[in-house]
């Protein structure tokens, strides 16, 4: 068996003394995993950052063999986030995600296309919070957790929605969910309507898909606490929104 394509490094961890395993989300075949032996080298470990994209050959006798890998880097993304720690954890977190939640070699051309104009504008701080805001409700309906935000679910209206219901994922108008307002999630207006996206409305949208991601999304798939990474996200995101 054998193929070619693009991926986005998730990780890699030592395997053995010299080789590497290596989790990469690919263009055509999913999220997949392969030894690169040499990966733990100073030259090949240079590059193995999480984010990278690379040109991926991988080989394997029968399909469901681990596989080995050969990876040449087409650019990183990492190293120039060094100085912005806030993008630089957005990066590590939807990396730690996609490798916890993403199904193994399942294809998903649409959700690598969002993934990869995510990781392509990290550097882009006007950007890249509204783009990682969309990824994760896209993650979640990747994993069957996907939210309604297109009507309120008592009254049907599609103006004022404000609120999301943290037992259904569906959208609540504001005049059907203030008397409620202290059961429900706040629902950031650029989600819905386009609006700008400051550091407010990122920490609104961490809390609103955290809580599905949480309470739903990782139970089901037997992983019993938060992905650390992610709660680094949302403790720079609360900093920095208590900082501006």
């Amino acid at each position: 068996m054998q193929w070619r394509d693009e991926g986005i490094l998730l990780s890699s961890r030592k395997h053995g003394e010299s080789a590497a395993i290596l989790d990469v989300f690919t263009r055509a075949h999913g999220r997949h995993s392969g030894l690169l032996y040499g990966g733990a080298s100073r030259k090949k470990a240079a590059f193995l950052q999480p984010g990278t994209q690379l040109s991926l050959e991988w080989r394997a006798r029968l399909d469901d063999q681990l596989g080995t890998f050969r990876a040449e880097p087409i650019r990183s993304r990492a190293g120039v986030l060094l100085d912005n720690r806030l993008a630089l954890a957005g990066l590590s977190a939807a990396c730690a995600l996609a490798g916890a939640l993403l199904a193994e070699r399942e294809p998903m051309p649409e959700f690598f296309a969002q993934t990869e104009a995510l990781f392509d504008h990290f550097h882009d701080d006007a950007v890249w919070p509204s783009l990682y805001a969309f990824w994760e409700l896209r993650l979640l309906e990747h994993l069957g957790f996907g939210l309604d935000l297109s009507a309120c679910a008592v009254s049907g209206q599609t103006q004022e929605l404000t609120w999301v219901s943290p037992r259904t994922g569906r959208a609540v108008s504001r005049a059907m969910g203030e008397p409620y307002a202290d059961r429900l999630l706040p629902l950031p207006g650029f989600l819905r309507l386009g609006d700008p996206c400051s550091l407010d409305a990122f920490g609104q949208a961490l809390h609103l898909t955290g809580h599905f991601l949480n309470k739903f999304a990782l139970p089901e798939l037997d992983i019993r606490s938060s992905i650390p990474a992610r709660d680094r996200l949302v403790s720079l995101a609360q900093q920095a929104a208590r900082g501006r």
